[in-house]
């Protein structure tokens, strides 16, 4: 009898202890999300796919909201969990949106605390938004981590899009890591070196950071590193300031452009440092009004108007200065560069001041473009003209010309103007001459090399009037 009443009072100690050890998991899966159990905010329909744009849902006040009083939406408090393999993606756009909505008279902030690393998958946080955003990232941002690992419902072309925007400012000292190791080593991609091979095939990887028919943008003091592909991508935007970047990537991995803008206007790009595998800074199609200074460039390929023209489009670029930077280690320094069969102008463009180390091609213009060698010669081109460079100095990779203007055949380059430019081989003393096809313009002062290729005068009469036509 005392055995079998010492068998169940052991029987239902178990079970007490059995119960007690569960409900911590219970209560641990039910809370899953930290905060966001507290808060139940509605799945994000703001930040939505933009095409088409969606509207903004209704959704809890801004006083429901979980925010300080001073305006501080922190991604902590929506459910991120910040250590690098959890997926924060929901957390950042509810995040979003309580920003968005709060209607405050003044700025919300989004805060991305420092000693945390955030994963978030291909997202868009789509505007417009009641108060202007602060985007304050002081920790690290990262995405999932290679192609296998990309979700197959998102897009591969984008990671960060900010849609139809106006008066953000994305800034901080932290960190985002676009994770680009395993996307540049995919068979698709052009792999330079002894065995390096480009399989046929689809190749979309995604931009890091997309902004798209925004305005009035800041983006200040942010490190960028190893984007599949452009760090970061301009669309249709106006009055763009970027300052105090630094965007790095290896000298080997494709089409990492630092940063690319297409038919964006009132750009500033300054006090920057970019190396990278592709262009530092490269200029698309309509755009204009465009300030770049003091920027350390390179390795690199330099910074690039261009390439501009493709498939015999249209194409406009005006009032562009490049000014107060260094471009060393590059395959290329101050580019221009066209496919034949294009039409449109780039005009009123001044490199000025501009220091070179070890560059090849540091003056280039090249209306020959072609990633090929099957491209086929065509009459038309984009109209080339009104370039100054001045007071463009330093050493040049003897593998390629201290300047080359190679113009086409029926629209040559005109106005082209050297001023104080003196480039000299990084080894050795021969010094190589320019080279120059059908391009007009003058020396304002003796150049080193002297550019005695370059025509004088204005050609009397351009094959096509109306190619330069923007």
């Amino acid at each position: 009898m005392t055995n079998n009443l010492q068998l169940v009072r052991s029987l239902l100690a178990f079970a007490v202890l059995s119960c007690l050890l569960f409900l911590p998991v219970v209560i641990a899966k039910s809370n899953h999300h930290g905060h966001r159990k507290k808060h139940s905010h509605p799945i994000s329909q703001i930040s939505a796919q933009p095409f088409p744009a969606p509207e903004a849902a209704p959704g809890p006040s801004s006083e429901d909201e979980p925010e300080d009083e001073t305006g501080v939406f922190d991604v902590r408090k929506f459910g991120a969990v910040g250590d690098g393999a959890t997926d924060d993606t929901d957390a950042f756009k509810m995040a979003w949106d309580a920003a968005c909505r709060a209607d405050n008279g003044g700025r919300s902030t989004i805060l991305v605390p420092r000693g945390h690393s955030f994963m978030i998958q291909s997202t868009i946080f789509t505007g417009p938004c009641k108060s202007s955003i602060l985007f304050q990232i002081d920790g690290t941002i990262m995405p999932p981590d290679g192609p296998e690992l990309w979700p197959q419902i998102k897009s591969k072309r984008q990671w960060l899009v900010f849609y139809r925007v106006s008066g953000m400012s994305l800034q901080g000292g932290g960190l985002i890591d676009g994770k680009g190791e395993k996307w540049w080593n995919l068979p698709c991609k052009p792999h330079k070196g002894v065995n390096g091979t480009t399989m046929p095939g689809r190749c979309d990887s995604p931009v890091t950071l997309r902004f798209f028919m925004s305005s009035n943008l800041t983006v200040y003091g942010l490190k960028i590193k190893d984007s599949p592909q452009f760090h970061f991508r301009f669309d249709g935007c106006q009055n763009v300031r970027v300052q105090s970047l630094t965007i790095k990537s290896p000298a080997l991995s494709p089409n990492t452009d630092g940063i690319h803008i297409e038919n964006t206007n009132n750009v500033e790009i300054y006090d920057s440092v970019i190396s990278n595998g592709d262009d530092c800074v490269s200029i698309g199609a309509g755009c204009y009004n465009v300030d770049i200074r003091n920027i350390t460039c390179g390795p690199s390929h330099g910074i690039s108007i261009g390439s501009l023209g493709v498939h015999n489009s249209h194409a406009c670029v005006s009032n562009i200065t490049v000014s107060d930077s260094k471009i060393k280690h590059s395959d290329n320094g101050v580019r221009i560069k066209t496919w034949q069969g294009g039409s449109g102008a780039v005009s009123k463009i001044t490199f000025n001041n501009i220091h070179m180390d070890t560059v090849r091609n540091p003056i280039i213009i090249d209306q020959y473009y072609c990633l090929t060698k099957n491209c086929t010669n065509q009459t038309s081109a984009v109209y080339v003209s009104d370039v100054m460079y001045s007071n463009i100095k330093g050493t040049y990779d003897a593998r390629s010309l201290p300047m080359h203007f190679g113009c086409s055949d029926s629209v040559p380059c005109t106005n082209l103007t050297l001023s104080e430019v003196e480039l000299l081989p990084a080894q050795g003393d021969f010094v190589m001459n320019p080279f120059c096809w059908n391009a007009y313009g003058v020396m304002e002062t003796l150049t080193i090399p002297p550019a005695m290729c370059l025509l004088e005068g204005i050609p009397e009469k351009l094959t096509e009037p109306e190619v330069g036509r923007c």
